[in-house]
Parts: structure tokens; sequence; C-alpha cells
């Protein structure tokens, strides 16, 4: 079964075309000035044509009829869930659909534009559509642009920093206190 799965497979990948974009991973790499790779939408970083994991050859049956209704959902809010891609790449899918994302391939500077401004699917405070355009991984927390994180995390808190601010205040001003006592008392002594 697995060895049909793969003939398959692989008759799917020379048939088809894989619906890999890469005009839009070129475009964040060319605005970003950082090295992009599928990985950003697709959920193998060599993208979605190959053998490994996450690419249309290791897909099976199940797998194969998702790709197929993914490359179905012409028009926006179809609910497709591709195995190639990731949650920021089915995301994409399912805002704009096949048709639209076809269309920006000829521009893919307005991609950013089309995709929502308030979606953080990793939570870093930073929205996934500026992530695209900073060529950071809209799925990693840890990757982001460092000043937007420094600033979100900042924002998130600001309380905890305000008290450890406070609190090596404090015991600077008591050590400081304490070693002016000390000295004071040994020199009462002498």
């Amino acid at each position: 079964m697995r060895l049909f799965v793969i003939i398959i497979s692989a008759a799917l990948i020379q048939v088809t075309t894989a619906f890999a974009h890469p005009e839009f991973q070129r475009y964040s790499k060319e605005v970003s000035g950082r090295s992009v790779n599928c990985a950003v939408c697709h959920r193998h970083s060599d993208g979605p044509e190959g053998l490994k994991p996450g690419q249309i050859g290791s897909l099976d049956q199940d797998e194969l009829n998702a790709l197929g209704l993914a490359r179905q959902a012409l028009k926006p809010g179809a609910g497709a869930q591709s195995p190639i891609l990731n949650e920021f790449g089915n995301s994409i899918l399912n805002q704009l659909g096949k048709e639209k994302i076809s269309e920006l391939k000829q521009r893919p500077e307005l991609l950013a534009g089309s995709l929502s401004k308030t979606s953080d699917l990793d939570g870093d405070g930073i929205p996934d559509v500026e992530e695209f355009k900073d060529g950071t991984h809209p799925l990693n927390s840890l990757d982001g642009h460092p000043w937007k994180l420094f600033k979100n995390n900042l924002g998130k808190n600001w309380f905890d920093i305000l008290m450890i601010v406070l609190a090596t205040g404090s015991g600077l001003y008591g050590l400081q206190n304490m070693l002016l006592w000390l000295s004071l008392k040994a020199h009462r002594e002498e």
C-alpha cells in the first residue's frame, strides 16, 4: 500500500504543479534582508516537493485527499487544511483563497496588504503580516524583529520590570546604609 501511495504521489508531482509560490519568499527576503526559507508557509523548509515529511511525496491517501481539497479552495473562507502548508500557510489560503494568491504572485508586495493585520499565530505580539515583511517566522515566538520583540515584551512585563528595579534600588540603598553604619561603628570603636 505504501508503495502505491509513493507511486501515485510521484505521478501527482509530475502531472501537477506543487503550488509553491517562491515569489512571496523572494519578496520577504528582499524586503527584510534576512534569509527566508519555505518553512514560513510550508511544513518543510525545502518546500512542498519531495519525499520528506511534510512534502507531497510523503503524504498518505487521506493527506493527498486533503491536498486535493485545499487546491480547490479558490475562494476565501473555504476552511481548507493543506497537509503541505503550516498554520500560517493555511491561514493565508483561508484568508485569500487560491485565486487571489495566484493573482498576487505577479505583485508579491501586495500580499501583506491583503492579510489580516491582527492575526498573531505565535502570540509574540507582532502580527503575522509584519513578520512576513520582516522575514521572521510567524509561528515561532522567539523569532521576530528584535526591537519589536523588545517593545512588546517591555509592554507585557512593565510591572515586573518596575518591581525588579525598585527592589534592586532598595536593596542597594539598604546595602549602602548598612556599610555606612558598619564604617561609623568601626570608627567609634577605634
